[in-house]
C-alpha cells in the first residue's frame, strides 16, 4: 500500500454543474464523514463510495487509504463528470473506479463512505445492496445535514443491519455507523403502481430509490398528460412524425404516456439520474412499449447535436440536491433551445409560483399558456427561427 498526499477538498469545484456563491462542492457533513472514516480506513480492506457528489469523499479517502483503486457509484451524471474533472486537476484520474450500485461496487468492500440521501427509498435500496453484496464485515459510515436527517434513517439502516450507532453531532452534521450485515431477502425495488390517466387501462410506474417522487404521478405531470395525447395534431406538419424528447424522464411517465397515445412516434426518454433510467426503461417495459421508448443517461442533452430535435417535452427540477434553485430548469432550457430546430417545439409544465414564461420567452421563443392550475403551468414554446 502505498500512502499518496492527502487530498484538499478545498480545491474542489462543481462544474460542469451548476456554480455560484451560494453552492458548495464540499460541506460539513463531507469532513466530518473524512474525520470519522480515517482511523476505519488506515485498517485497510477494499473501501467503496457512494453518493459523492464532487470528489470530497472519494479523493480525500484515497489520501487518508493509500489504496487504489476506489469503487464509486454516483447516481447523476453530471456528479460522475465533476468527479473525473476534480481528480483530473489533483493529478488523480487514477485512483478511483465507476461502477453501477450493484456486487461489482461492493464484492469484497469492508468500508463504505455514504453521504446519505434525502429519500428513505433511496436509502433503503442502498443499504439492501451494501448488506447483499458487502463483505460480513463490512461497515457503513454514513453522514449528511442534521436538517436533513431523521430517526427513520436509523430503523431503515436497522433493516439490513444489526448494529447501527450515530455519532456526535458537529457544525450541523452527524455520522451514522452500520455493521453485521443481516441476511438479506429479495429487493422490492423498482417499486411499482398504477394510474388511471384516461387510457383504456392504468398507467403502469415503476421506480428504483432515487428516482425522485418514487412511482408516484405528480400532479405537474397529471396536468400536462392530457395535452400531451393532442401533441401530434398541435404539430406543425413536418414535426408530426418522427421523435420527441422526454429530457428529465424520471419515472418514465411522461415517456411511457406519449408511446402509448401516439403509436407512431418514437419516445427519446433521457435523465442524468442513473436511478431514473432504470425506472423509465423499467415503466416502459411495463406498459408493453419499450420498443419505441430509447433511454439515455445524458446530463442536459449534451450528447445531442445543435438543432436536431423537433420536440421537447419538459417537467423541470426546481432542486440541485436539497438546495432549491432555478438555475437547474434554467439550464435546461438552455439546452432545450440550442438541441431544437427552428420552429421546433417545447412543452413543458412548472411551479407557478417560479414565473417561468418570460425566461422561456427569451431563451426559447414565443410561448403560450395551454393550462395553469394554483400550482403548476403548462406552457409549448416554439423555437424562434
Amino acid at each position: 500500500m502505498v500512502r499518496v498526499t492527502p487530498f484538499s477538498p478545498d480545491r474542489l469545484r462543481r462544474r460542469p454543474d451548476i456554480e455560484s456563491a451560494e453552492l458548495v462542492a464540499v460541506d460539513a457533513a463531507d469532513r466530518l464523514l473524512l474525520d470519522t472514516a480515517a482511523d476505519r480506513l488506515a485498517l485497510g480492506g477494499g473501501v467503496a463510495t457512494i453518493n459523492d457528489s464532487y470528489g470530497a469523499l472519494t479523493l480525500g479517502a484515497v489520501g487518508l487509504w493509500g489504496g487504489t483503486p476506489i469503487r464509486v457509484f454516483q447516481d447523476g451524471v453530471v456528479h460522475e463528470r465533476a468527479l473525473a474533472l476534480n481528480a483530473a486537476d489533483a493529478g488523480m484520474a487514477d485512483t478511483y473506479r465507476p461502477c453501477p450500485l450493484d456486487g461489482s461496487l461492493l464484492d469484497g468492500v469492508a468500508t463504505v463512505l455514504l453521504r446519505l440521501p434525502r429519500s428513505l427509498d433511496e436509502l433503503d435500496e442502498i443499504a439492501w445492496t451494501i448488506a447483499a453484496h458487502g463483505a460480513p464485515d463490512v461497515q457503513v459510515i454514513a453522514g449528511g445535514r442534521l436538517k436533513h436527517m431523521s430517526v427513520s434513517m436509523n430503523a431503515v439502516l436497522g433493516r439490513y443491519f444489526g448494529d447501527v450507532t450515530a455519532g456526535l453531532a458537529r457544525q450541523k452534521s452527524r455520522v451514522l455507523r452500520a455493521a453485521e450485515p443481516r441476511p438479506t431477502s429479495t429487493s422490492t425495488f423498482p417499486r411499482a403502481a398504477r394510474f388511471d390517466v384516461g387510457l383504456d387501462r392504468p398507467l403502469e410506474l415503476r421506480a428504483y430509490g432515487a428516482t425522485f417522487g418514487g412511482a408516484a404521478l405528480d400532479p405537474g405531470t397529471q396536468l400536462l398528460l392530457p395535452h400531451l395525447r393532442g401533441l401530434a395534431d398541435a404539430l406543425p406538419d413536418d414535426l408530426r412524425a418522427g421523435k420527441v424528447i422526454d429530457l428529465g424522464c424520471g419515472n418514465g411517465a411522461i415517456s411511457a404516456y406519449l408511446a402509448l397515445t401516439h403509436p407512431d412516434l418514437e419516445v427519446h426518454a433521457t435523465d442524468q439520474s442513473a436511478s431514473a433510467t432504470a425506472s423509465t426503461a423499467a415503466t416502459a417495459a411495463a406498459n408493453g412499449v419499450a420498443d419505441r421508448v430509447r433511454v439515455s443517461r445524458d446530463d442536459a442533452l449534451s450528447a445531442l447535436p445543435d438543432a436536431s430535435a423537433g420536440v421537447i417535452v419538459l417537467n423541470p427540477p426546481f432542486h440541485t440536491g436539497s438546495t432549491v434553485h432555478t438555475g437547474v430548469a434554467h439550464r435546461l432550457f438552455d439546452a432545450c433551445a440550442r438541441v431544437l430546430v427552428p420552429g421546433g417545439e417545447l412543452w413543458t409544465v412548472w411551479n407557478s409560483h417560479l414565473r417561468y414564461r418570460p425566461v422561456l420567452e427569451r431563451t426559447v421563443g414565443p410561448t403560450r399558456q395551454l393550462d395553469r392550475s394554483p400550482r403548476f403551468t403548462v406552457t409549448r414554446s416554439t423555437r424562434r427561427v
